[in-house]
């Protein structure tokens, strides 16, 4: 009942509404062309028998222009299918706006994921209130916003769609009116790629407009339910950053841009605080706090309007003044206007001086270059012995000193020398004027070996940090299945390290490891990449536990399913006892930022559905949720035979020149969304070793086949049927929590998918078997995922979010055929320098729609 309850109100709140102001939308005369709207639903209508004809795009094209006289010309031809491409952009950010004002009407997600509920259970439970408290004393949340290239809108976009949501919620029809004349003439397009400076600022909007209000907000909530006293309170939902200290692979990330985006917090931060500040002295206007808050004036205003360069760490003097204000309204004015002070107090306790923490990244070869390089420049004050590269790894470790010096770098120094060394230098600055948690750690990318970590532990003390005060916590990557598979084996050996635990020690024992999906899913396949990353977690908990480690797994997740992404908090709530589960870290990026928190609703819910998915699974934990020796055997039985299949495709000569000839992914780079390469060694021949994992997932979506999010799949489960095991697996879905999470994400990633689309390949004397071979396994995989979960049709039991993928698949179509027609005609050549150039950016602007609609797809 609930389920068609939820359906209607999709229906009526959000079909209904798109259908009613996308014919107002159609009727906006945009850029002076008239009858495009008129065209755009025949264009669409031909579009779609095109493709249940499986006629290949430019038949669908030219046959569609065969109708009319007026497009003969190849220029008016092109000229209208850009408008198109304008007009359905502007259509997927209305159907966003419609569908996020009814958040609350359609409850999108499942009401038995917010906080509420678990306060309910505890209400007659004196046992379970004491578990609970107890867990949200050592348990926190971090979401780390990343500029990974996946959030096509800029920033004037952004606010229209926040504006548009308001003004929809209202129905103003005014104002909508006025919006979606707004939304029609302001450019999607960004005509320069964004530095990282850039991409922080856009970041930065939702940390000011959403994150700065929503997890103050929750903190309250839980403050106030459990009268824990705000002097007290333990921080719970935490934030960090990736702007402008993510260096991996992005050579445009640079010193000066790292100290510009930490002071940019900063100022955004106290215009945050100036703001409440203000609200606070217009209600505070008793006899007694003139004097702090005069001092909270000029503090809060110079630090938003005039900051410094190298300002200091404010947080004490905020908090002592605002006790103080608290303590004259307690004793002289019966506590009036006392929560306006305990909410700003509790805000300066959960953001400090830097508002999110900011993440140095990068990866394991630089540290090794950087290493060589001082080894090297000051061998005799440093006395590590020649040969240390040709050592084995045992001889490595002992050969470190962890002496303390203060060596500088000469101009001699390759570039990402000079700036690995130099933001070690920085981070203590920022520190300085931000706290310990304004940057306190050091991601080490693609790390293999104890050495990579030891190592840069050893350039820290290289660059004048003192060891008793070394404040980094220091954060191995494991990514690929093979680093998976290594990684409690580094750990373990860390963990026996002197030194290494002398200084974990001091940092209260708790070491983060970040795990990554996308390279994981690149490398193994999607079952594969699931399984190597949770037994990994079952490994590096079982270690870290016998040597008294307080273990904090960090996700790098992206926005789909093939990286890691799809129903994140079901992943959570499924984690058995064997996987250290008290603290919640992950990647939030792209679109992923903008559908699930881009708004105070959706931010809201989306953080309370984490927070209840890691306290659920401490307080009430599912008995099939800690795997069994027989269900974590059949799992690695599957997630082999799905790695095997899955590979045999990767290692198809033809798997790379496919993607290269039909989908967009030469054309990725110059799309300018990003700061960052679309590949490693950017300026060396593609391999696929170097296509970053976002590329990779990105030009598989834009093709409607999402091969890494199912492929493999299918076989998995059929050769385990045919094994005798079919029972087994069926028992495994319905009671772990994690293997039907995995298969339902899978659902969505194939509900995404449309090989129809490309089904004319079927014919190519290249490709066709290929593209054969690719539609089977889908159909194998369609047919064994239904029968697993009893359903009729994909995603069957999200009937809500089922509805929504197929009305924006339904509104991309036209982009995509448009998108494939250009690419056809790239691909025959022939054509003149300024054609080329025209046809390539028919392919970049559909890129963005296609992106966007999906929401969750690169």
């Amino acid at each position: 009942m609930k389920l068609s309850k939820k359906q209607a109100a999709f229906e009526n709140e959000v079909l209904m509404r798109f259908e009613l102001f996308n014919s107002l939308f159609m009727t906006l005369p945009f850029y002076q062309v008239k009858h495009t709207g008129t065209l755009l639903p025949f264009f669409t209508t031909h579009c779609e028998r095109g493709v249940a004809e499986k006629l290949d795009p430019e038949a669908i094209i030219e046959s569609f222009f065969g109708q009319y006289e007026q497009y003969v010309g190849e220029s008016d031809r092109t000229d209208l299918l850009f408008r198109i491409i304008q007009y359905i952009e502007r259509q997927v950010v209305l159907f966003d706006a419609v569908e996020d004002a009814a958040f609350r009407k359609t409850g999108r997600s499942d009401e038995a994921g917010l906080l509420d509920s678990v306060f309910k259970q505890t209400e007659n439970n004196k046992e379970l209130r004491d578990k609970l408290v107890k867990k949200l004393n050592d348990f926190s949340l971090r979401l780390v916003l990343t500029a990974h290239p996946t959030q096509f809108y800029p920033g004037p976009v952004l606010a229209i769609i926040t504006d548009l949501t308001e003004a929809l919620k209202k129905n103003d029809i005014h104002n909508i009116h006025l919006l979606l004349q707004q939304l029609g003439k302001t450019p999607f397009m960004k005509k320069n790629k964004p530095t990282p400076v850039d991409e922080a600022n856009s970041l930065v909007w939702f940390l000011e407009n959403v994150f700065y209000p929503v997890a103050s907000a929750i903190q309250s909530k839980i403050d106030d339910e459990f009268d824990f006293p705000i002097d007290e309170n333990k921080q719970l939902v935490e934030l960090g950053f990736w702007p402008g200290g993510d260096r991996d692979g992005n050579p445009n990330v640079t010193v000066d841009s790292t100290r510009r985006v930490a002071l940019l917090l900063r100022t955004i931060l106290f215009r945050c605080y100036y703001r409440d500040f203000r609200m606070l002295r217009r209600r505070i206007t008793f006899s007694g706090v003139e004097k702090y808050m005069d001092v909270l004036q000029d503090l809060f205003y110079e630090n938003s309007f005039n900051p410094s360069d190298s300002p200091e760490n404010e947080k004490p003097a905020i908090i002592y003044n605002l006790k103080e204000i608290k303590r004259v309204l307690n004793e002289y004015h019966d506590g009036l206007f006392v929560e306006l002070v305990d909410d700003l107090l509790r805000k300066v306790k959960t953001f400090g001086c830097f508002f999110a923490t900011l993440d140095i990244r990068q990866d394991s070869s630089v540290i090794r270059q950087t290493h060589a390089y001082f080894r090297e420049k000051y061998a005799t004050t440093i006395g590590i012995a020649d040969g240390f590269e040709q050592l084995d790894e045992e001889a490595k470790q002992r050969a470190f000193k962890f002496e303390a010096h203060d060596l500088l770098h000469g101009e001699d120094a390759h570039a990402l020398v000079a700036d690995t060394l130099g933001v070690i230098r920085l981070i203590k600055a920022i520190q300085r004027f931000g706290g310990e948690r304004a940057a306190q750690r050091f991601i080490i990318s693609n790390c293999q070996q104890v050495s990579d970590i030891l190592a840069l532990m050893e350039l820290f003390l290289w660059s004048d940090w003192d060891p008793q005060s070394l404040h980094i916590d220091f954060v191995p990557l494991f990514e690929t299945v093979d680093d998976l598979t290594r990684a409690a084996a580094v750990m373990q050996a860390l963990y026996t390290h002197p030194y290494y635990m002398a200084h974990l020690k001091r940092r209260g024992n708790k070491q983060t490891i970040m795990l990554g999906f996308s390279d994981s899913t690149k490398d193994g396949g999607y079952l594969m990449a699931n399984w190597s990353i949770y037994k990994a977690k079952i490994e590096l908990t079982t270690i870290a536990r016998q040597y008294d480690v307080d273990l904090v797994f960090f996700d790098g997740r992206g926005g789909p399913p093939a990286r890691g992404g799809g129903k994140t908090q079901r992943f959570y709530a499924s984690m058995g006892k064997e996987i250290a589960n008290d603290h919640i870290q992950l990647t939030i990026q792209g679109q992923t930022i903008s559908s699930q928190y881009g708004s105070l609703d959706t931010a809201r819910y989306n953080i309370e559905q984490l927070l209840h998915a890691g306290l659920t699974s401490h307080i009430g934990q599912k008995d099939g949720d800690t795997l069994s020796t027989e269900k974590k055997q059949l799992i690695e039985y599957m997630a082999h035979v799905s790695h095997e299949q899955f590979l045999a495709l990767r290692k198809d000569p033809l798997f790379l020149k496919y993607l290269e000839r039909f989908s967009p992914l030469k054309l990725l780079s110059q799309i300018n969304i990003s700061s960052r390469p679309v590949k490693r060694n950017s300026d060396k021949e593609l391999r696929l070793e170097d296509l970053r994992a976002i590329s990779f997932v990105t030009a598989w979506s834009q093709l409607k086949q999402n091969i890494p999010g199912f492929y493999g799949v299918g076989s998995a489960l059929k050769q385990a049927e045919e094994a005798g095991k079919w029972e087994q697996v069926k028992e495994l879905y319905e009671t772990s929590g994690m293997f039907k999470t995995v298969i339902d994400n899978c659902m969505m990633s194939m509900s995404k998918s449309n090989f129809d689309l490309t089904s004319y390949i079927q014919s190519d004397e290249v490709f066709g078997d290929f593209w054969k071979k690719m539609r089977s396994e889908y159909e194998r995989t369609k047919q064994y995922v239904l029968k697993l979960s009893g359903s009729r049709v994909l995603m069957e039991n999200y009937p809500v979010e089922r509805e929504s993928i197929a009305v924006r698949e339904k509104i991309i179509l036209p982009l995509l055929i448009i998108q494939h027609y250009a690419i056809r005609k790239l691909q025959k050549g022939g054509l003149g320098e300024q054609d080329s150039e025209v046809f390539s950016k028919l392919v970049t602007r559909t890129i963005y729609g296609v992106v966007n609609a999906g929401r969750n797809l690169a």
